[in-house]
């Protein structure tokens, strides 16, 4: 049997244990038939940026992948049920509507709901969007339930997702990934060695002077990318012209009474804030761009707009919105910050790092210990990552150019603004006919680029005509009928607070004994 493939993952955090409990699940590292040796190497005194705590129902998958208890995991991660984000002021001041990780209403006859919503609409018979979603009118009751597993019921057009604490999560997949095999090294690395012939990645030195050498490395080391971008020169595409928040600040507050089942996003004048309650405090943030605000002044706004007393002074992080030019690069590929960064508007940022350790694993290289890489393995996972982050990229500065602010520089700069052309066809699109495109590959959903564009007051001016094959009294009594029945069963919904208690609550003290650890 040929020696197992070294692969040495530089970086921990939610990316690098995501990416190491992964590959472990499947490939069994340190068994005697396994293709893997697997290291991950990481210093404690190297902080991670640890704020991201609001996820999409993609984590779901990943987690059954491993084979995880859902119970067991909200447990130990603090966790609470997400149905959808809320964003307050985006369109206009006053303005609220969800994103809801579910559909809206139902396909009659072939033909897409919003069809049928817009010819009510102008009939003067349909309700507000937001009254045929059921994800959408469990948020707002603050209700939450598993989804029904029977395809014909109502109670199955809506997902879910977390919110959980991300450093808990991290240490939740260390525990599961040494658990099977692999290989954790404490150390911080002081130079790195390139293969003359070949530029490839040789072997890390460590400060204590191990030499680790790899055949494949997967650079988790954040922001700075020290492999990707220090030592093999991958390059960066800058999209801050088009997203131009590059700053935040993090801080945790107290738990309040309001314990609702989404993350709230409430744009202010310069940036957004998020809100994210989990079981023993609430993550809050301001993401904000330093052209049109000071940090002293960032600060105030963040700290005037808490729920709750805060836990410890602000955070603060400074990124540029942008990617890798190759995310895959010799024999060295990224994951996580290293790889992009795409503001936490739609809780992106774990989706982007579980859909590049899913295309790592299908593209998983055969290669011998010692033989290069097949460079074809690298161009499709470039080519299939490259969609995901320009997709993810167009859905979030639609929520900024899909403005009808007035009261500051910002929302003025980023409503006039050029966008990419693949957006501005995709509002076309829609504003002519309320047609939205289903991607094969990419993250968001029809339902979810409806959910924006009607929240923020961007409106078909027609619809397929196939809807006008069902008379008007038909469709009246459709519509209606949908609502009346997701009205019926939300009601009989437990209070999310409720379904957490039961299902996965930890004790306050023991949640304060097991922070302290």
């Amino acid at each position: 049997m040929a020696s197992p493939l070294k692969v040495v993952i530089l970086g921990g955090g939610t990316s690098g244990w995501m990416c190491a409990a992964a590959l472990s699940a499947i490939l069994k590292p340190g068994t005697p038939s396994s293709i893997l040796d697997l290291r991950l190497i990481e210093s404690a005194d190297i902080g991670t940026v640890g704020v991201g705590e609001a996820t999409l129902p993609h984590i779901k998958e990943f987690n059954d992948f491993l084979g995880i208890n859902e119970a067991e995991f909200m447990r130990k991660t603090k966790a609470t049920f997400k149905l959808g984000i809320e964003f307050r002021d985006w369109g206009q001041v006053g303005n609220s509507y969800i994103h809801p990780f579910g559909t809206f209403g139902q396909t009659l006859a072939g033909v897409e709901f919003q069809h049928y919503w817009t010819r009510a609409q102008a009939l003067g018979e349909a309700a507000s969007i937001e009254d045929y979603s059921y994800a959408i009118q469990a948020a707002r009751g603050q209700k939450f339930d598993f989804p029904s597993e029977d395809k014909e019921s109502i109670k199955s057009t809506f997902s879910y997702a977390y919110h959980f604490d991300a450093g808990l999560y991290a240490a939740f997949l260390r525990d599961f990934a040494e658990a099977r095999g692999l290989k954790r090294t404490e150390g911080k690395v002081e130079t790195v060695a390139l293969k003359p012939d070949s530029g490839d990645i040789a072997s890390l030195t460590l400060a204590s002077g191990e030499v680790i050498e790899g055949d494949l490395f997967i650079d988790c080391s954040g922001f700075r990318g020290l492999l990707i971008e220090d030592h093999l020169h991958a390059g960066w595409e800058d999209w801050s012209r088009w997203l131009p928040c590059d700053r935040a600040l993090a801080v945790p507050s107290e738990r309040t009474d309001d314990f609702p089942s989404y993350t709230r996003s409430t744009a202010l004048s310069a940036g957004w804030q998020w809100r994210i309650p989990l079981q023993h405090r609430t993550g809050n943030g301001y993401v904000y761009s330093s052209a049109f605000i000071s940090d002293d002044d960032a600060q105030k706004a963040l700290l005037a707009n808490l729920d709750g007393a805060a836990l410890m002074d602000p955070k603060p992080l400074r990124f540029k919105a942008g990617r890798r030019k190759k995310s895959w690069y010799k024999n060295c590929l990224t994951i996580g910050l290293s790889s992009g960064f795409l503001e936490p508007l739609e809780s992106t940022s774990i989706y982007l790092v579980q859909i590049a350790v899913q295309t790592l694993i299908a593209l998983f290289p055969s290669s011998k210990p010692g033989e290069p890489i097949d460079d074809k393995l690298a161009d499709e996972f470039n080519r299939l990552i490259d969609i995901e982050y320009e997709r993810v990229r167009d859905f979030l500065i639609l929520h900024y150019h899909a403005n009808t602010r007035t009261d500051s520089a910002l929302w003025d700069y980023v409503r006039h603004m050029n966008v990419p052309d693949s957006l501005t066809h995709k509002i076309e699109q829609f504003k002519r006919r309320g047609y939205v495109k289903k991607y094969r590959d990419g993250l968001f959903s029809p339902p979810s680029w409806l959910a924006v564009f009607i929240g923020q007051g961007v409106v078909p001016h027609g619809y397929d005509r196939m809807a006008d094959t069902m008379d008007d009294a038909t469709v009246i009594e459709k519509l209606a009928d949908m609502r009346v029945r997701i009205r019926a069963n939300v009601d009989a919904m437990p209070d999310h607070a409720d379904f957490v208690r039961d299902y996965c609550f930890v004790p306050p003290a023991k949640v304060m004994a097991e922070v302290s650890k």
